[in-house]
């Protein structure tokens, strides 16, 4: 008789990294999408059979691809979507069966149903459901509620801790098909909950048969044992899931946070042990993973540009056609290149932590070539890249054309998608080169002249160095430009803002001595003016402007008041939050009024005609304040629309603090991502956050493929420390940040990127005494 043996992938891992076992992972998901068994879209559906023909008949050729695809059938219901197939496989030309394989697998492993096998149930209403059991965890269930997990017949329970709310015990009870099936299910997450806890191969044993039936992993069904360790997820709408699926193979389990809500994990302590110790311990993998994470973050945010701006505006008839063209023709070019260095970096990065195949891991522990072919290849790009100024250019002055136009980029700006001002994304790719020159610089300086990646690393710098140095110039005046426009969106009752030559220097919260005694305003510096506005209505989150101080034939000079640091110019006193401050201001106006001096600036008159009211400038300069005058112009008010509330002016009006132009150029240079461990003063867990910061913020995500963040964290007038002893946090690499009564404790993976998240967040909590840097700073006025 002929006895047919069948291959079946009992533990999903995330990425297997030997060439061997991702062509049996991929026999697997070419079964489960065949039998319907891996839900997901059709696009997804469509993307894995190209692949799949990809490696199967080679390159694409229309007559032979539709013919194989008429002959065999690779999911159900694939009749309607040969054509799309068709398209896909056309884009995978050059690919060999192993590149076949590696991305069907990473388009599978994305999928939320990825390794997931659904086993119907029923609940105690009889509502029809399925559970499924996956190696993550709870995200509806505290870990640390589950008490045992257990089955009774046909009856499969989950009996949790009693709630400190309730005296009684609560047992979540499933009713399956038979005996066996509840069996079987629970013997599947015993295996989960064995196998995913594993420090190291466990040693064979002697097999007393040839073949044996069920898995060898034991384990007690009590997951108060290593209540730390056990993983799983109910999902509370039509399927129960004991788990959900971790992209980079982490164990996500139920967030204690406040913060975030259904995002992010508790990791235990000897997990995160155990893990770091799998991983290469080179600063070079580091610093090459750096350029992974944030190179993620990057292309998602070229696709708030060319993805959700062209669907919530570019669409619109309100847009004018050489607005779409130019946003087309820049960024689309641009995202499908760095799409494409993407996929080549994550391989290298899945390649460079591979655990076996020792002999050849060599040969893949190094990124200078990786690089050194992208910088090559983004060099025919360098005029796209010189073209962000007229996209810039060309949405202002298309907005200023069009009401409509204008409303429509306001609505997208207060999307979740678009956590920071669209102008930023715009110049989004400038600011990229020089975080690869960065990257790039430190590689240099860790390899010796002998190392085999040197070479490569030193010719790559050399390439984005001449690029960076082309775009300076550029860049300098549209930073200058892009700020001006986002400062004019902040402010109501001032014309002109956004003028040639006019210069962005300093902003922040000071308080006005006047009639009715000291006045909270926010204060805008430029090099030909000062602004000094007061908080408008909370409907608008804009601040309306009050008066306005020329610095031509200005003075500055420090004052002593009984309790504050303070600043007069001219007939007003100003005084500051603290003496750094009260520096920072002084050194900045005197440099204005000495560079005023000797240039011809723009026009100092700003304001609208309602605010003048045809006072003479001394009376403009001392007229007595009161909370009367802050809602004064109720109608111009009222006009407004919803403005976003998290701009840098609400966070230094709230802080208390200021910022220059000098500190938004150093946070752009000082943009990081990463996944973090994140703790709370008061909590027991390290929470797992995607961390992305920028514009003097955290931006907390669930993982890294979401399109929006959950939360962020402002970070000026925090500080940052490591813990002290008397802190009770006993583990490496983490770092304390504290405001007044609030605390967080961020944990990373190794001690360069513990160097790196201290010194990016430095940059934003200690803001630098701008001036001195600006006094030998060329003006480039836009």
């Amino acid at each position: 008789h002929r006895v047919d043996l069948f291959m079946k992938t009992n533990l999903v891992i995330s990425l297997p990294c030997i060439q061997e076992e991702q062509y049996l992972f991929a026999l697997q998901i070419k079964q489960d999408v065949s039998c319907g068994r891996l839900t997901c879209n059709d696009t997804s559906a469509a993307l894995m059979v190209s692949h799949i023909i990809q490696s199967e008949i080679g390159d694409f050729e229309e007559s032979q691809c539709r013919s194989h695809l008429l002959n065999n059938n690779y999911i159900p219901e694939q009749m309607p979507m040969i054509d799309k197939i068709m398209e896909f496989h056309s884009k995978n030309i050059g690919q060999t069966p192993a590149e076949s394989d590696f991305q069907l697998l990473e388009v599978a492993r994305r999928l939320e149903m990825y390794g997931i096998r659904l086993h119907p149930a029923k609940d105690r209403e009889g509502t029809r459901l399925s559970l499924s059991v996956a190696p993550t965890g709870f995200t509806s269930k505290d870990l640390f509620s589950l008490r045992k997990l257990s089955f009774k017949r046909k009856r499969f329970l989950i009996k949790l801790r009693p709630d400190l709310n309730n005296s009684y015990q609560d047992t979540l009870e499933f009713l399956m098909g038979s005996r066996d099936c509840c069996k079987v299910f629970w013997k599947i997450c015993v295996e989960y909950h064995a196998f995913f806890r594993l420090f190291e191969e466990p040693k064979p044993k002697p097999k007393p048969v040839l073949f044996t039936r069920g898995s060898a992993f034991r384990f007690s069904p009590h997951p108060s044992a290593s209540s730390g360790h056990s993983h799983g997820m109910v999902n509370g709408q039509k399927s129960l899931e004991l788990c959900s699926y971790s992209p980079d193979g982490r164990q996500p389990s139920p967030l204690t946070s406040p913060l975030l809500n259904d995002a992010g994990s508790v990791r235990t302590d000897d997990e995160d042990d155990v893990r770091r110790k799998r991983f290469p311990t080179d600063r070079a993998y580091f610093i090459a993973k750096e350029l992974l994470t944030t190179e993620r973050t990057y292309l998602k945010d070229l696709e708030v540009v060319t993805v959700s701006f062209q669907s919530a505006v570019g669409q619109d008839e309100a847009t004018p056609d050489s607005l779409k063209n130019t946003v087309l023709s820049t960024f689309e070019p641009l995202h499908k290149f760095h799409a494409g260095f993407l996929r080549e970096v994550e391989q290298r990065l899945a390649l460079w932590e591979g655990r076996s195949n020792a002999h050849i891991k060599g040969d893949y522990q190094h990124i200078g070539d990786v690089m050194l072919n992208n910088l090559q290849g983004l060099k025919p790009l360098t005029a796209n890249l010189h073209k962000q100024s007229e996209v810039l250019l060309e949405l202002e002055k298309a907005c200023r054309a069009s009401r409509r136009l204008e409303g429509l980029c306001r609505d997208f700006e207060l999307q979740k998608v678009c956590y920071v001002p669209l102008n930023v994304f715009i110049l989004r790719p400038l600011h990229r080169l020089s975080h690869y020159k960065q990257i790039l610089e430190r590689l240099c300086k860790h390899y010796p002249a002998t190392h085999g990646d040197f070479r490569d690393c030193r010719a790559a710098l050399a390439d984005v160095s001449e690029m960076v140095e082309q775009l300076q110039g550029s860049l300098i005046k549209m930073e200058n430009f892009q700020k001006l426009l986002e400062l004019k969106k902040d402010l109501i009752g001032v014309d002109n803002l956004v003028v040639p030559g006019r210069e962005f220097i300093r902003l922040g919260c000071l308080s006005k001595l006047s009639g009715k005694g000291l006045q909270q305003r926010m204060f805008f510096l430029f090099n030909d003016v000062i602004l000094y506005t007061s908080r408008g209505m909370m409907g608008t989150n804009q601040f309306r402007v009050h008066g306005q101080l020329p610095l031509h034939g200005m003075t500055v000079s420090a004052a002593s008041l009984n309790c504050t640091h303070s600043a007069i110019l001219s007939m007003c006193v100003f005084p500051s939050s603290s003496l750094m401050e009260m520096e920072k201001w002084m050194d900045d106006i005197q440099g204005a009024i000495e560079t005023v001096k000797t240039s011809k600036g723009p026009s100092s008159d700003l304001l609208t005609c309602s605010l003048i009211d045809n006072k003479c400038p001394e009376d403009s300069l001392v007229e007595a304040e009161s909370e009367d005058d802050i809602t004064a112009s109720h109608t111009s008010l009222e006009r407004s629309s919803p403005h976003r509330g998290n701009t840098m002016v609400h966070v230094c009006w709230h802080r208390n603090t200021s910022v220059s132009m000098v500190d938004f150029s150093l946070a752009v240079e000082n943009q990081l991502s990463g996944n973090l461990l994140r703790k709370f003063k008061n909590s027991n867990g390290w929470q797992k956050l995607w961390v992305v910061f920028t514009n003097f913020s955290l931006f907390f995500y669930k993982s890294h493929q979401d399109d929006y963040p959950l939360a962020s964290l402002p970070l000026l007038g925090y500080s940052v420390t490591v813990p002290s002893e008397s802190e009770n946090i006993h583990k490496e690499y983490v770092f304390k940040l504290h405001f007044k009564s609030h605390v967080y404790y961020f944990r990373s993976e190794s001690e360069y990127t513990f160097e790196r998240w201290m010194e990016v967040i430095r940059s934003a909590t200690v803001p630098s005494i701008s001036a001195r840097v600006r006094n030998g700073k060329e003006s480039h006025p836009h």
